[in-house]
């Protein structure tokens, strides 16, 4: 066995214990869902029996997990930096383990648009919070007031918009695939109401 593959079963067995324990279940519990013996379960966790594919597709499972989390290796690059996009004055980072979803940082000094027609709708779902100040979201025909800490998620099929109320806010987004190529085409046309919205 080499030391790469030592270290990933070491993590393995590591990843399933502290993932019973975190469900609060003890060893008989796990072993029952995972209809393996509560003795078999201890000496896996325990190193002392060999980790078998069937066995871990099993505990997977038991431990509502897929196989390919519980025996997802540590990767070194956890920083990611942002991109700049110093025209829009946003912050994006993209999620590495959702490919398509991204991170947006946003400060915003104006109000949204007074007019319904520069609302935008399109497949897709946002969530953000506000970091610092106030911010005003109009969905569909509703006005909500999104304070510091506070957060909201809406389909991005409904008609919104966001903005600052009563001076700057700072907001954090997140976008699914969808809503994200929906503000790139928004941004693409040039419309003058800018993302996260």
């Amino acid at each position: 066995m080499t030391q790469e593959s030592g270290e990933l079963d070491s993590l393995v067995r590591k990843r399933i214990r502290a993932l019973r324990v975190a469900q609060g279940w003890s060893l008989e519990e796990l072993a029952a869902r995972a209809r393996v013996s509560q003795s078999t379960l201890s000496r896996i966790e325990n190193g002392r029996r060999r980790l078998a594919l069937d066995q871990l597709v099993t505990l997977a499972r038991a431990l509502d997990t897929s196989l390919d989390q519980l025996v997802e290796t540590a990767t070194d690059d956890v920083i990611s930096h942002p991109m700049v996009d110093a025209t829009h004055g946003l912050m994006r980072w993209p999620i590495k383990a959702e490919p398509g979803m991204t991170v947006v940082r946003q400060r915003m000094t104006d109000p949204p648009p007074d007019n319904p027609s520069r609302m935008r709708a399109h497949p897709g779902r946002e969530w953000l919070v506000v970091l610092s100040g106030t911010a005003t979201l109009l969905l569909g025909n509703r006005r909500f007031r999104v304070e510091t800490n506070q957060a909201a998620e809406f389909p991005t099929m409904l008609p919104h918009a966001i903005g600052a109320d009563g001076g700057p806010c700072e907001i954090l987004g997140i976008f699914d695939r969808d809503a994200r190529r929906g503000h790139h085409r928004g941004e693409d046309a040039g419309k003058t109401s800018r993302p996260p919205q």
